[in-house]
């Protein structure tokens, strides 16, 4: 995810036709957010994304852990391995485009906040998109109708959330979209609170999902590679 999202960055932000022919930001925003939507929307429908869920973010896996789908035991590798290769994601992308991603505007695509925004007003704005995001996520996975839907949803949820979010906290939404461009590029500041907050945003919104519909199983238990009793699919 991470070495396409640097390539998005590099080619749309960076210097490009592209970037000269829309200077502005809002739009580059609006082009950046649909390329990553889809891109979310085809590693969730890959081979790989169907094996392991596809979750690719660690506010993910521990919001299928508190929906009751994801085993608790395999929440920290989940994102022990979705941290390393947010950061792995970043190099390669330095490796293939050259010295470009590592200067501005590009600088690994990591994310700051806008001029003006405080740590509070991050965090807080970085946990309610988290949790809406969570909360229709959880919503849709508990309609048999709408869970095929998810992927496409995953896709427009974080497009839409760069396009409107990307000139003020930067619209991550995914701890693991922050970590490996700012560990990489040296971009440290506010880095606690993109971890944080989108953890804290689907946390509360996995318990209000839970309390508002509480009759209906989410329909995970195959992302995850086991049956609803958690035995292993054969493959």
């Amino acid at each position: 995810m991470l070495f396409g999202v640097a390539t998005i960055v590099r080619w749309v932000m960076g210097p490009s036709p592209i970037s000269d022919a829309v200077p502005q930001i809002r739009l580059q925003l609006l082009i950046v957010g649909g390329a990553v939507g889809l891109l979310l929307a085809g590693l969730i429908l890959s081979r790989p994304g169907r094996i392991s869920g596809g979750h690719i973010n660690p506010a993910i896996s521990l919001a299928m852990w508190r929906f009751g789908v994801f085993p608790g035991r395999s929440v920290l590798p989940y994102i022990v391995a979705q941290l390393i290769g947010s950061a792995l994601g970043v190099l390669v992308a330095r490796a293939v485009w050259g010295s470009t991603v590592e200067r501005p505007p590009v600088v690994y695509a990591a994310l700051q906040p806008g001029p003006g925004w405080t740590a509070g007003e991050l965090f807080t704005v970085e946990a309610v998109g988290m949790g809406v995001i969570v909360y229709l996520v959880g919503y849709f996975l508990q309609n048999p109708r709408l869970a095929p839907l998810v992927p496409w949803l995953v896709g427009l949820l974080i497009g839409a959330a760069i396009a409107l979010l990307g000139t003020t906290t930067g619209g991550s939404v995914n701890p693991a979209r922050q970590f490996g461009p700012a560990v990489v590029s040296g971009e440290l500041d506010y880095l606690w609170a993109y971890l944080l907050a989108p953890m804290v945003g689907a946390v509360i919104a996995a318990f209000v999902l839970d309390r508002v519909h509480t009759c209906r199983a989410v329909l995970t238990h195959r992302l995850c590679g086991t049956r609803a009793d958690g035995t292993p699919l054969q493959q």
